[in-house]
């Protein structure tokens, strides 16, 4: 019986930790294309002199990819 308790225990930590791995994945998933969006947005704004356009479009470009990628990691 105590080793059934064991399995049992063993199984539901490692299903919780497999599901705060997929949320952490996901909200590290977000910052970071939504980072890079801005990042490149505010690169080429700064090469191309077209202050404030292209960090607004890569901006929304970032959130874009993010949902898509939450999407995605949630199949």
């Amino acid at each position: 019986m105590s080793k059934q308790n064991d399995d049992n225990k063993k199984f539901r930590e490692n299903k919780t930790l497999r599901a705060l791995a997929q949320f952490s994945q996901i909200g590290f998933t977000l910052a970071a294309s939504i980072f890079v969006g801005v990042l490149l947005g505010k690169l080429l704004d700064d090469l191309l002199g077209t202050t404030p356009w292209l960090l607004f479009i890569f901006s929304l470009l970032g959130v874009g990819a993010a949902l898509k990628s939450v999407f995605n990691i949630s199949r």
